[in-house]
């Protein structure tokens, strides 16, 4: 093999990790030879799309539900021979580096995501073709973050004005033999990664065995592919309250703290779509309706991670593996 090294990689944008609209894209594509190489070309893309994929199962029908959004595909060819595919262009021996830059179109695109059947993903690809036989590639993701201050908007303006505002609910459960009365009540709706808040429950138990109440963060995934929606929903217990005795009342709180990295809540992308709630349930067969759900937004924390410039690793292909990884 007459390469020895072929990698792309990127530069932070004033100690940013993220990329966002209308910034410039700037790297360089390294190519480490053994001794002078005839190549046919190098080239470099970008590339920032949304795609989901899952499989139905009835019976012995499977169907398959895919689609996918392009919001750019970008292409600088660095290398070109002139004559059509016969190696008339030289790299010469040593480390050869081929810097590119691009400009991150100004338009509304939702932050990277990887969710249980689909992503969102912003990558950087180089390709070298030395022949028809011989075709190098080597790709890295790049992390993207949204400028839009209210991703989540699209679903209801009032949202906004309501994220600082205090919200709470009550249910009626019938439990064994008597009624469970829940009101539960948060600081707000909207609460930034990293922070924390008070989640309260006044429990009026009229039935005849004592109940706990079980506080739950919710995560609901929601995907779109040709008209057909499929929800994945994780729940991430937070606290176990107190018991509530038989015909007694009581107030249990707890603190629900955001994990710094918990993807904020978003519906800006028509494919994917990311909620939470929080849920306060009695988590018990004997009770019937013993949920209640209050709509969280998770908004994006002031820190953002302080990732080093990528690199992506060497791969060399043959011409059939190429094909298969188009």
């Amino acid at each position: 093999m007459t390469i020895k090294h072929f990698s792309v990689e990127y530069d932070q944008i004033n100690g940013r990790a993220h990329f966002s609209p209308e910034d410039k894209l700037s790297g360089r594509v390294t190519v480490v030879t053994r001794k002078e190489t005839k190549v046919q070309s190098l080239m470099v893309k970008t590339k920032g799309k949304a795609r989901v994929k899952w499989y139905d199962r009835a019976g012995p029908i499977t169907t398959l539900h895919q689609d996918k959004k392009i919001y750019f595909d970008f292409e600088m060819i660095i290398l070109q021979d002139k004559h059509k595919g016969d190696g008339s262009e030289i790299i010469g021996p040593g480390r050869n580096v081929y810097p590119f830059t691009f400009t991150v179109p100004n338009t509304d695109m939702p932050s990277s995501y990887e969710g249980k059947w689909g992503r969102i993903i912003y990558s950087l690809k180089a390709q070298l073709t030395l022949s028809i036989w011989s075709i190098h590639k080597t790709k890295i993701e790049i992390p993207f973050l949204t400028k839009s201050e209210f991703p989540f908007a699209s679903k209801s303006e009032m949202i906004i004005m309501g994220l600082q505002e205090q919200q709470s609910a009550t249910k009626m459960s019938y439990y064994g033999s008597g009624k469970v009365t829940l009101n539960v009540t948060t600081e707000k709706m909207g609460l930034k990664q990293g922070e924390t808040m008070n989640v309260s429950v006044q429990v009026l138990n009229s039935s005849t065995q004592a109940v706990t109440p079980k506080f739950y963060l919710c995560e609901k995934q929601i995907f779109v592919a040709q008209s057909k929606t499929i929800v994945h929903v994780n729940e991430i217990l937070f606290g176990t309250g107190e018991s509530v005795q038989a015909q007694s009342s009581g107030t249990i709180q707890n603190v629900l703290s955001i994990p710094s990295q918990l993807p904020p809540t978003f519906f800006n992308c028509s494919m994917i779509k990311l909620e939470h709630a929080i849920k306060v349930t009695l988590g018990d067969h004997l009770a019937r309706d013993p949920d209640i759900k209050l709509p969280l937004i998770v908004l994006l924390g002031s820190s953002k991670p302080n990732l080093k410039m990528k690199t992506a690793p060497f791969k060399p292909m043959l011409s059939s593996e190429a094909n298969k990884s188009r």
